[in-house]
């Protein structure tokens, strides 16, 4: 074993496997939060190894940043040659690609004994190894310019707070970090042409930095042309990524649908949520039934598309099968039947949103929602889908009263105020013993 002053061989093969150990750590925990939860799905995959470079870079740099320090500290001012130059990079960037590998090949261990939808995309995997070897490169450099214990960490915060703020960004430099951007969106897919133009840009800007502090400190004029071609390739990766056209979206859905007792069809990736969104919508549809948003089809869409309720289909947004999911998507739904009523309480509106919804019955912000609940709560459901289809219209367009409510306890909320007369209220009554007003009609006329 040869020794230098300031690092062993065996030193650096026990930290690079060490290192290896906790990249593959790092991307595990990483890329599992960014799993979109409940979908079965390739790209779900190849987005959240993506998104672990998040963590697993500025880990990458520090390494290299450790590595390159302590190889400057042995070399002394010696003359390298170009490929003792390269050698120790190099290795640094095979470590952390091949990390990044362990951790898809993980990852799609699961995936492969279940029915995934959709394909793995091997563009964006390139892309993810691409954007990992810059994050190394631009450590190596930072250790080797800067031979400081604290040059390590620094360059790890640094890689991070750089490229997360290129990410976040809303101009084109978001383009510039190795991502998928986000929401991302089952329906949408990946773009496989933008990943390849991703990675033209990130190799071709790890080759230029690479391969000019190779010519610093090699002193070759070959080299640093070597280092111009990089960067005329990077330069052509980010062209193509500003001038690429948006993608649009990908081939018509092949739905995984349940078909009883209402037909829900969602994205193949989240056709495990069937069975609970089914639950969640036909409790609603029954509710409906006879009223203009009668429905017999539930249809997930992509979640840039607008949501207009068609020929009996109702279409619902869903970005994950988190818990919860199905009630989320109903709740949204129902409150996208009637808009909130601007500039009166919303009592009675509340009422009904509640009994679509399944909850308990508010009481409401004065006595006569008050009432209202308690009327509305003697009607059975029969009497209550009745009432909404024959009041549909009023309820969507807040007309809703103390009228359709059985009149309401006008001389409690206001004694000078008359008692309304027959003409002024709705003839729907419930079975309970709940007081009503109005003439009178036989409850069995409901059943």
């Amino acid at each position: 074993m040869r020794e230098h002053p300031g690092v062993t061989r065996e030193e650096l093969k026990q930290s690079a496997a060490v290192t290896m150990a906790v990249l593959l750590a790092v991307g595990l925990v990483a890329a599992w939060s960014v799993l979109i939860p409940g979908v079965d799905a390739w790209e779900n995959i190849v987005v959240a190894v993506i998104g672990s470079l998040r963590l697993t870079g500025p880990v990458a740099a520090a390494f290299a940043a450790w590595v390159a320090l302590r190889k400057r500290r042995a070399v002394r001012g010696r003359s390298l040659s170009t490929w003792r130059a390269l050698k120790a990079p190099l290795s640094i960037v095979l470590v952390v690609v091949g990390s990044f590998a362990a951790t898809v090949l993980v990852l799609a261990v699961k995936t492969v004994m279940t029915d995934q939808a959709g394909r793995l995309n091997l563009a964006g995997l390139g892309m993810g190894m691409a954007g990992l070897a810059l994050y190394a490169v631009i450590g190596w450099v930072a250790g080797w310019l800067v031979p400081h214990a604290a040059t390590p960490p620094l360059a790890g915060l640094a890689c991070y707070a750089l490229f997360t703020w290129l990410a976040e960004g809303r101009t084109w430099a978001d383009k510039l970090a190795p991502g998928t951007g986000e929401p991302y969106d089952l329906f949408q897919g990946l773009n496989g042409a933008a990943f390849l133009d991703q990675t033209l840009w990130l190799l071709g800007i790890t080759a230029a930095l690479l391969l000019g502090w190779t010519a610093v400190v090699t002193r070759q004029v070959l080299v640093l042309a070597f280092a111009a071609l990089a960067v005329l390739a990077a330069g052509t990766g980010v062209a193509r990524l500003l001038t690429e056209p948006k993608a649009a979206n990908a081939q018509p859905i092949a739905y995984a649908c349940q078909e009883w007792p209402i037909t829900v069809c969602v994205h193949p990736g989240m056709r495990s949520g069937l069975t609970e969104l089914g639950a969640a919508f036909t409790k609603i549809a029954s509710r409906l039934s006879g009223t203009p948003a009668a429905f017999t089809r539930v249809e997930q869409r992509p979640l840039d598309d607008s949501l207009r309720q068609t020929s009996g289909v109702v279409p619902i947004h869903m970005a994950d099968l988190s818990a919860g999911f199905a009630d989320q998507a109903a709740y949204d739904y129902v409150e996208s039947l009637a808009a909130k009523c601007e500039g009166t309480p919303g009592g009675y509106r509340d009422i009904v949103m509640a009994w679509l919804r399944g909850e308990p019955l508010p009481g409401g912000p004065l006595p006569e929602h008050q009432y209202a609940a308690a009327w509305f709560s003697g009607l059975n459901e029969h009497q209550r889908r009745e009432w909404l289809r024959m009041f549909y219209s009023d309820f969507q367009g807040c007309k809703l009263s103390a009228r359709h409510f059985g009149g309401g306890p006008a001389q409690v909320a206001d004694p000078a105020r008359p008692a309304p007369s027959s003409a002024e209220v709705y003839p729907i009554y419930p079975t309970s013993s709940v007081e009503t007003y109005g003439p009178e009609m036989s409850p069995s006329s409901w059943q």
